[in-house]
């Protein structure tokens, strides 16, 4: 699949919609975007590093916004592999199902506590990698480890769980759930954050 063929990439005026509409709803909701703009190209590279796009048959994201790293996933993923993406703003999930036209992306309105029900209901295996942005620094501590546990469980044995925050808060708790944790950090974005790589 070429670039001009790729159905992720986006005309001028839709990703003047993005842009409007990640702003308009971190106004709205400020504690769970944590930025007023979406991460940047040098965050999202960083953040998909450790991703084999040859093997990689499944990966699951949580909380895709806009879609800024969906998108890329979806320039770099496999013909035969899914997408699952959970986003809880009926907003976001409507742009998403709008604005990207590919059948190897589900877009799934709910939380990401129900990843192992989503994976079974898609008849989907574990997945090889989980992707969050979500704001686990700002949710209830019993929301937090249900996600983490969850999302260590619904991982193939040999996943990853590739995380970014704008806090340092969650990392006790990662490292309470997985049994080891790759610490790092972007400056290029707004804000600057901090990357986990998280193994079961």
């Amino acid at each position: 699949m070429t670039a001009q063929d790729r159905p992720s990439v986006m005309a001028g005026s839709e990703r003047r919609a993005q842009l409007s509409l990640f702003a308009r709803n971190f106004f709205k909701h400020p504690r769970m975007l944590g930025s007023i703009i979406p991460s940047s190209p040098f965050l999202v590279r960083r953040l998909l590093e450790p991703i084999n796009w040859e093997s990689a048959r499944v990966i699951v994201e949580y909380g895709p916004g806009v879609g800024t790293i969906t998108r890329e996933i979806l320039d770099r993923l496999h013909p035969d592999a899914t997408l699952v993406v959970l986003e809880t703003n009926d907003e976001f999930v409507d742009f998403l199902q709008r604005s990207i036209s590919d059948p190897r992306l589900q877009v799934i309105s709910g939380s990401a506590e129900t990843i192992q029900a989503e994976l079974d209901r898609l008849g989907l295996p574990a997945a090889d990698y989980v992707v969050a942005g979500i704001p686990f620094s700002t949710m209830p501590a019993d929301c937090r480890e249900r996600i983490l546990q969850g999302s260590r469980e619904a991982l193939m044995p040999e996943g990853a769980m590739l995380v970014y925050q704008f806090s340092p808060k969650v990392l006790p708790a990662l490292r309470q759930i997985f049994s080891a944790v790759e610490c790092g950090f972007e400056p290029i974005n707004i804000p600057p954050a901090k990357v986990y790589f998280c193994h079961p």
